[in-house]
């Protein structure tokens, strides 16, 4: 049978049956694409999460203090009062720290704020593990609403010798203007 237009239905079927199966292969496809983009932009993988929430099964290093810096910024011009509580700390590896960032949303709406962290120095990151972090999730405010927010961290006693002072940044981002290209 031939459709109006002189093509065969069995032409059009087969090509969508075709893309169909190309798009469910693409959302496979996602899955390890995500990693790399996480892995390559510092985000984190699955497993530097998986290693961040496991229990630390070492004592502490009493002899060795490291100083832990905090900053914050807003770098998409959001409408965002955003910085850490502390400045800064001074921790010991291999013991557990709670730190917090205060935000507040300054726009006239319900906004979803999302912070991205980074340490530095960059050789030091793997040695520093978020338990529980905000950077976790999408973080949901009404207008005005002001809230603190917690990261609970190890710095790992494996760290070079070398190091002593890291920095944990965080930016913080207006997911609508990420998701809506305006930012």
């Amino acid at each position: 049978m031939k459709a109006p237009g002189g093509k065969s239905n069995r032409g059009l079927v087969a090509r969508l049956l075709l893309m169909t199966a190309g798009s469910f292969a693409f959302g496979f496809a996602l899955v390890p694409l995500y990693d790399v983009f996480c892995e390559v932009t510092g985000i984190g993988t699955r497993g530097q999460l998986s290693r961040a929430s496991a229990p630390v099964d070492s004592a502490p290093d009493a002899n060795r203090t490291v100083v832990v810096e905090f900053t914050a910024s807003v770098p998409d011009g959001g409408r965002w009062e955003f910085a850490p509580v502390v400045a800064s700390m001074e921790v010991q590896p291999g013991r557990l720290y709670e730190a917090r960032y205060s935000a507040r949303n300054l726009a006239d709406r319900e906004t979803t704020g999302q912070a991205v962290p980074s340490v530095t120095p960059l050789r030091a990151s793997q040695y520093f593990r978020k338990t529980e972090c905000f950077c976790f999730t999408p973080q949901q405010f009404a207008r005005g609403e002001e809230r603190e927010m917690l990261v609970r961290f190890i710095v790992d006693r494996e760290l070079p010798p070398g190091i002593d002072r890291l920095t944990l940044s965080y930016a913080f981002y207006d997911v609508a203007k990420v998701v809506d290209g305006n930012g």
